[in-house]
Formats: structure tokens, C-alpha cells, sequence
């Protein structure tokens, strides 16, 4: 009896931490992720902003867990509405998105989520394993404020570094 009472408790309790995390995000295993990207790129060029590829998957608490922490915190959202075009890509048994994975330089071997820049001319410029963002068991404001600073089209600019 006190196992059976275990195992519920435990089922609830994945339950409701996955309903916390699924903070308006949703990977659709059924997207053309290559397509979402091109189109990503098309956008950036034409608003002087960069993409940000989020690769991972519905089933991914850390993607879960960095949406919800990214989402209820103003200054990674300013950051991020001002100087990015936001891509989710779907990693999963149901869909690898073989096409786009070759296009971004098979970033899941970093695990995931794993984040991806990319500028206005469609050059990669920076693959971020997330992992190092991370402090404890969540993530660490200024490390990812630090890292959405360092890859805006500004901070890549050479003309930034000029007198």
C-alpha cells in the first residue's frame, strides 16, 4: 500500500512540474524546422537582429525549465525582443530534423537545449552548450544575460570597438 501510495505521489508530482515548465513553449514535432530557420534568417537580415535556434524537444525539462526562467524575467526578455528572431527545433523520437541538424553542425551533441546564433547572411557564429549556463539546479541570470549580450548584432559589430 505505502508503495502504490509512493508511485502516485511521484506520478503527480512529474505531472505538475511539467505543467510548470511548459511555459508557452511547445516544440511541433511535425514543423519543417529547415524552413523555420531560412525563414528565421529572411526575418533577422531585414530587422538587423540575429536568430536564436533553440534545439530541443517537449520532453526536455531543462527546455522547459530555461523557457519558464527566460520568460518571467524582463531584462533576458527585453534582451532577447530587441536583438533576436526566436526558433524552437524539434529534437525527437518522432522527428530528429536531420536537414536542419546538418545545417546547424549537429549541435545535439552539447545535450539540450542547446542554442544556436546565427546572423542575418546565415552564418553560424556561435553554438552554446547550455549546460554553462546553468547554476545549481536551474539557470544563473547573469551567465545567460552575459551570453545574449556577447552575440547580439551589436557586440559582433567591428565598428562597436572603433573610436
Amino acid at each position: 500500500m505505502k508503495k502504490s501510495v509512493a508511485i502516485l505521489f511521484i506520478t503527480l508530482f512529474t505531472l505538475v512540474s511539467n505543467l510548470a515548465f511548459s511555459q508557452e513553449e511547445n516544440y511541433d514535432p511535425n514543423a519543417n524546422a529547415i524552413a523555420d530557420v531560412k525563414a528565421a534568417i529572411h526575418l533577422a537580415k531585414k530587422t538587423n537582429k540575429h536568430v536564436f535556434v533553440k534545439v530541443g524537444g517537449n520532453w526536455c525539462s531543462w527546455c522547459k525549465l530555461y523557457a519558464k526562467f527566460t520568460h518571467d524575467n524582463e531584462d533576458i526578455a527585453n534582451i532577447m525582443d530587441d536583438n533576436y528572431v526566436k526558433v524552437l527545433v524539434n529534437w525527437s523520437k518522432e522527428n530528429k530534423n536531420p536537414a536542419a541538424m546538418e545545417y546547424l553542425k549537429f549541435p545535439q551533441r552539447f545535450g539540450y537545449p542547446v542554442f544556436v546564433i546565427i546572423d542575418g547572411n546565415g552564418e553560424i557564429i556561435h553554438t552554446q552548450n547550455s549546460a554553462y549556463l546553468e547554476q545549481g539546479s536551474g539557470y544563473d541570470k547573469h551567465k545567460i544575460i552575459q551570453f545574449l549580450k556577447g552575440w547580439t548584432p551589436k557586440a559582433v559589430d567591428p565598428d562597436t570597438y572603433k573610436n
